[in-house]
């Protein structure tokens, strides 16, 4: 069984407005996917995240959205391919710089929000921003949901020569093709500490889960998606943590 990093979306704050608990789930975290001004953060935010990742020794990873700072990138929009892939290269560029200055760099990607929904859904969205990974640095690893069917996706990161790193959620609850349920729907987002530790660990060990129409689903598992916006959420975080580190021993 190899180790499941744990990724965590952070540097969300914006100006004098102040989202998740960064300073505190960054020493959980294996992976940071800082916001890059498009849905939440400003240079000021990019710079202290990236110092704090830093400090505690986490990998950088670009979190890229739709522009839509008022809906926090949660909404979808009319974006052509090309758009997205610009769109891409300009954070990842703009993230990049502030890691430099910091004496590092951005090591993988994680589209955010809607727009990493919207490119599970459409192929030509999800081409164009493996066209952006690809131009940036092809050795920058994609993260993606992982399904029920993850094929078409790996066959696409193979003719475009990238590699996939496929995510999944303790906190979330899954439908029968492997996607999120909706959160408008009950039951959609884990909040009891022991269940979301419960589902990780089957994650990690790679034992089915029990989808929302009853059926078992099984989801390969390079990463884990952890949440550090209020107190419950980092006592989870470090539940999980210490979960799998006593797997790993």
């Amino acid at each position: 069984m190899k180790p499941l990093l744990l990724n965590c979306d952070i540097g969300e704050s914006f100006g004098a407005w102040t989202m998740g608990l960064d300073a505190e789930v960054m020493p959980f975290i294996d992976c940071a996917n800082i916001a890059c001004g498009f849905h939440a953060s400003d240079p000021q935010i990019m710079r202290r995240t990236v110092a704090l990742a830093v400090q505690h020794g986490v990998r950088i990873g670009a979190h890229p959205a739709y522009p839509d700072l008022v809906g926090f990138g949660r909404r979808s929009m009319a974006c052509s391919p090309d758009e997205v892939e610009n769109m891409l290269l300009y954070q990842i560029g703009a993230l990049d710089g502030i890691c430099r200055a910091e004496g590092t760099q951005v090591r993988y990607v994680k589209p955010h929000g809607a727009l990493y929904n919207d490119m599970m859904r459409k192929p030509e969205l999800l081409a164009a921003v493996m066209r952006a990974v690809r131009a940036y640095g092809s050795s920058l690893p994609l993260m993606l949901m992982s399904t029920r069917d993850n094929n078409d996706a790996q066959a696409m990161a193979d003719e475009l020569g990238i590699t996939l790193w496929f995510e999944v959620f303790a906190d979330r609850a899954y439908d029968a093709a492997g996607m999120l349920v909706s959160r408008a729907l009950p039951g959609a987002v884990h909040h009891d500490a022991e269940t979301v530790a419960t589902q990780a660990l089957k994650l990690a060990r790679g034992e089915s889960l029990t989808a929302s129409d009853g059926s078992e689903l099984i989801l390969r598992a390079d990463t884990l998606c952890v949440h550090g916006d209020n107190a419950g959420s980092i006592a989870a975080v470090q539940r999980i943590r210490h979960a799998l580190k006593d797997l790993e021993a």
